[in-house]
C-alpha cells in the first residue's frame, strides 16, 4: 500500500499499537467469527500500517472453475477494512466500496489480505485493502471504502455485545 499519513500524522509512527482484543473474534461473523462453522474464520493481527490476515481458499470458495469467486474476494477486502477499524475498537459500517480485480485468483494459492485507515473526518473513515498471493506478494485485488462510524451509544453497545458473545452468548 502507498505511504500516506492519517490525519496529518506521519506514516510509520514509532508507537507500537496494543494487541487486538481477542473478544472481538468470539462470535459468528461469516468473515471472522471463531464460532461460525461455515465461515472464513479470518484472524487479523496488527502490522506496521494496519491489519493483516492469511487466507487459504477452500473448494467451496470457487466461482469459475479453479478460481476464487469475485464476491468472496470482495468479502475478504471488506472484512479487512472493517478490521482496520475494529482493531482500535472503532465500529463503523460500509457505506461505499470500490473493488479492483487485478488478476484471476486460483483456489490453490495461499493469500494474504491487508488493510489500513487512510483518513478520518468526523464519523467518516476511509480505508484501503489489498489482496496478495504468498509468498510472491503479487497484487491480485484491491479496494477502497468509505465507512460511517456508529454513534457513541451504538459503539459502546456493539463492544459490550462482542464481550458478551465471548463469554458464551450468541
Amino acid at each position: 500500500m502507498s505511504e500516506r499519513a492519517v490525519d496529518g500524522a506521519p506514516s510509520g509512527a514509532a508507537e507500537t499499537p496494543a494487541p487486538i482484543d481477542p473478544r472481538l473474534r468470539a462470535h459468528h461473523c461469516f468473515g471472522c467469527g471463531e464460532h461460525n462453522p461455515i465461515g472464513l474464520r479470518l484472524h487479523f493481527e496488527r502490522d506496521a500500517e494496519g491489519v493483516v490476515a492469511p487466507y487459504q481458499p477452500r473448494r467451496e470458495d470457487q466461482g469459475f472453475p479453479g478460481l476464487v469467486h469475485g464476491g468472496l474476494l470482495s468479502l475478504l477486502l471488506d472484512e479487512a477494512m472493517g478490521w482496520a477499524m475494529y482493531a482500535d475498537e472503532v465500529f463503523a459500517v460500509t457505506a461505499r466500496m470500490e473493488t479492483r480485480f487485478r488478476q484471476p485468483v486460483p483456489l490453490d494459492q495461499a493469500l494474504v489480505v491487508r488493510s489500513r485507515i487512510v483518513s478520518r473526518r468526523g464519523r467518516r473513515l476511509e480505508a484501503e485493502a489489498e489482496l496478495c498471493d504468498t509468498p510472491a506478494g503479487e497484487l491480485l485485488a484491491e479496494a477502497s471504502g468509505l465507512f460511517v462510524r456508529m454513534s457513541p451509544d451504538k459503539e459502546r453497545a456493539a463492544l459490550a455485545r462482542f464481550r458478551e458473545t465471548s463469554e458464551g452468548g450468541d
